[in-house]
């Protein structure tokens, strides 16, 4: 009983300390000149600062997601446009501005160790990468490579710099350098994009564009196969998703081949969805 009344009067105690009472019952001050006050007041502005610039790279990260994921839709529509080069113009224009996106990101990361803000821009940077490469193969049949991309990412900035009461201009070059996990993870994502190309391009009663789709998926799933688990721990996730899409386009040449001519062209497109979305449901069951 002692104990509890001891411990009950320890807890009221505590709650009526206050932190400016001493010992000696003099009271104290919080001196705003002491170093370790301004140090703390440094360290305040520094991470506002940090926490400010994280927001401001999410924000562009987001912008160049959205302006990405566009393009991709509108390159969808080379297959059916009657004027394909309008098409690939307008999306040539779209990933201009999405890299004067990046070029606001290059801003930002002067100076600065790229790796601390990454996780507010890799998602951005990933949907860049299967956007540009999903134009590059449509236009060349052939996988833009990280040196490639990397080159459109290096601009040229002007800088004001004030001296002797004179304005003057030092131009400097900005870049924003693509990682390889991210153009791995890219790559990866376009390969879902080149499916619905093969869906689309069956459709509209296309033969060939299957069968190159068909090897060039390949070429990407033995090159990601190569990796196996030594990458990083998305590129598994990415590997099986990787390997039903070029199941589906595998497919689509098996029914052009053997039954393109049983059924009318109209109807391979419906046939072929139907029969990847058997394939999904037993992949799912098993």
């Amino acid at each position: 009983m002692g104990d509890k009344e001891g411990s009950g009067t320890f807890k009221r105690n505590k709650h009526d300390f206050k932190p400016s009472q001493r010992k000696d019952g003099k009271g104290s001050t919080i001196d705003s000149s002491s170093p370790v006050i301004l140090a703390f007041q440094l360290f305040q502005h520094e991470l506002d600062a940090r926490h400010d610039k994280y927001e401001r790279l999410v924000k562009y990260s987001r912008d160049i997601t959205t302006e990405s994921k566009r393009t991709i839709f509108l390159l969808h529509r080379v297959i059916s446009e009657p004027n394909k080069d309008d098409v690939l113009v307008e999306a040539n224009r779209k990933l201009d501005g999405v890299r004067e996106k990046m070029k606001q990101v290059a801003l930002e990361l002067v100076d600065e160790d790229i790796y601390q803000y990454y996780r507010a821009i890799t998602c951005g940077l990933q949907e860049y990468v299967e956007a540009v490469t999903f134009q590059h193969f449509i236009t060349n049949r052939t996988l833009l490579s990280l040196e490639d991309i990397n080159k459109q990412l290096i601009f040229d900035n002007n800088i004001n710099i004030a001296s002797n009461n004179e304005d003057q201009t030092r131009q400097s070059i900005l870049s924003l350098q693509i990682t390889h996990v991210d153009y791995l993870l890219g790559v990866a994502d376009l390969t879902g994009e080149l499916m619905r190309l093969c869906i689309s391009s069956v459709g509209n009663g296309d033969i060939n564009t299957p069968f190159e789709l068909t090897q060039f998926l390949r070429e990407i799933f033995d090159g990601f196969a190569y990796i196996g688990n030594t990458g990083p721990y998305e590129i598994s996730r990415k590997l099986y998703t990787l390997k039903q899409s070029l199941g589906k386009v595998e497919n689509a040449c098996y029914m052009l081949k053997v039954r393109g001519s049983e059924i009318p062209k109209h109807m391979l497109a419906d046939l072929f969805v139907s029969k990847s979305e058997l394939l999904e449901h037993d992949d799912g069951m098993s």
